[in-house]
């Protein structure tokens, strides 16, 4: 019987792989662009609205993808193509008893609090749009930031709901994959205790 997870002699590893260190490149050339964009905008007007930059740019044209989209998808797929080819680093009995359940209240932690900025930063993005609604004009959605924590650093909120989406997303799929039974080296099953 074949072993479910994928080993290094396999066709799709490589896929996997390489689809991997593209979403870094687009994680990091993605960061790079903000923390420029950014930066200039501090220096500029002593003010930036976190996420403003990289969600208001469309890649590879005008009115296709943005950044704050690619980030979201490479992020998601990326972690994905992790799971998939560095299975080994945990599988059977590596990380038990005590770490795995240490890591496991923090990937529950996370994922609560993930899901909770997400749910604040649509409410917020809701808010926003039903009061300029009310005022009889129609706010630019993608303008739209809340000045928490700190007014003088905004987020714009459709970057902050991505980047808390795909937060969670993320953390979800790491706590169900250190609840579910694993395989050992040798294949296995193992319990996920």
């Amino acid at each position: 019987m074949r072993p479910s997870h994928l080993e290094r002699t396999d066709a799709g590893y490589r896929v996997y792989l390489y689809i991997f260190y593209l979403c870094g490149f687009i994680m990091v050339a993605s960061l790079v662009f903000g923390v420029y964009v950014t930066m200039a905008e501090w220096l500029e007007r002593g003010i930036y609205v976190m996420g403003e930059a990289i969600h208001n740019t469309t890649i590879p044209f005008e009115n296709f993808a943005r950044v704050s989209t690619w980030i979201f998808f490479s992020s998601i797929i990326g972690w994905y193509c992790v799971t998939r080819i560095g299975w080994k680093r945990t599988a059977g009995s590596k990380v038990i008893g005590t770490r795995m359940a240490l890591l496991r209240l923090m990937l529950l932690g996370f994922a609560i609090i993930t899901m909770y900025e997400v749910i604040y930063n649509f409410v917020i993005l809701h808010a926003q749009i039903v009061a300029g609604t009310v005022d009889g004009m129609i706010p630019d959605i993608d303008m739209l930031y809340v000045a928490y924590p700190d007014p003088d650093r905004p987020w714009n909120l459709i970057f902050a709901t991505k980047m808390f989406l795909a937060a969670f997303i993320i953390c979800s799929h790491a706590f169900y994959l250190s609840v579910k039974p694993r395989k050992s080296l040798d294949g296995q099953d193992v319990r996920a205790e």
